[in-house]
């Protein structure tokens, strides 16, 4: 079991602390300030829990809706902050998807057995990425089809399939930053340093986390700049 010293948990607390808080200001700011799409309501918050007073001011930059609720008067945004709000919108599905996955194989442990820890996997790290990436991507579908099959009047099916369309690349470019990032500090910082890993159960687990997913957030912001500019992802 990792020995982590104090002050890394009380820094880990600190940071899940204003990112919490971050997350409560921006949902109680969207019941008096509309979005225009429903589906922020959901994202914006999603994505403080690991950007933290960072989205927050990007909230309230860009994503921010008219208090009088006209939208049509809202100037637009700059390209660059559309990438920005298009890359959260699938950070806000991989946040969800390893919230659920990550505590689910807590709670449960067969689902790692059920991956392949102890048969493909000799980490049972490994194996709970596996359920990570498949609920990231779910998520992240359902968070694109709120999207464009309102902004461009498709029916169910259509919608889907260009959801999935626009989030393939944007999730796994994603998840491989994230995964980079979290595993070079359990395996090559926390384990060398403290004697093992951080547990889903700690904070320094999650505050790990919230550095994995600036770098999956970096890694994703290229990917969706391409994407939108392609018209593939709906810019925002």
């Amino acid at each position: 079991m990792a020995a982590f010293p104090p002050w890394l948990h009380m820094l880990a607390i600190a940071s899940l602390a204003l990112a919490f808080s971050s997350a409560i200001v921006i949902a109680l700011d969207e019941l008096r300030r509309p979005q225009k799409m429903r589906i922020m309501y959901v994202v914006w918050p999603l994505t403080a829990l690991f950007g933290s007073v960072i989205w927050l001011g990007a909230y309230y930059k860009w994503g921010r809706g008219p208090a009088d609720g006209d939208f049509d008067r809202q100037a637009k945004p700059p390209f660059a902050a559309m990438v920005v709000k298009g890359a959260s919108h699938c950070g806000a599905g991989c946040t969800l998807g390893d919230i659920v996955a990550e505590w689910t194989a807590f709670a449960v442990p067969a689902v790692a057995v059920w991956f392949g820890y102890g048969s493909l996997f000799a980490n049972r790290t490994f194996a709970i990425w596996i359920p990570d990436f498949l609920l990231a991507f779910l998520f992240g579908i359902v968070f694109q089809y709120f999207t464009i099959k309102p902004m461009r009047d498709l029916s169910v099916g259509q919608g889907i399939w260009q959801a999935i369309k626009a989030d393939i690349a944007s999730i796994s470019s994603w998840q491989i930053g994230m995964y980079g990032v979290m595993a070079i500090i359990q395996f090559l910082i926390f384990l060398p340093v403290f004697g093992g890993v951080a547990e889903v159960n700690s904070p320094e687990f999650w505050f790990a986390m919230q550095a994995a997913m600036i770098a999956g957030f970096a890694t994703a912001y290229p990917v969706n700049w391409l994407l939108i500019r392609a018209g593939v992802k709906e810019a925002m």
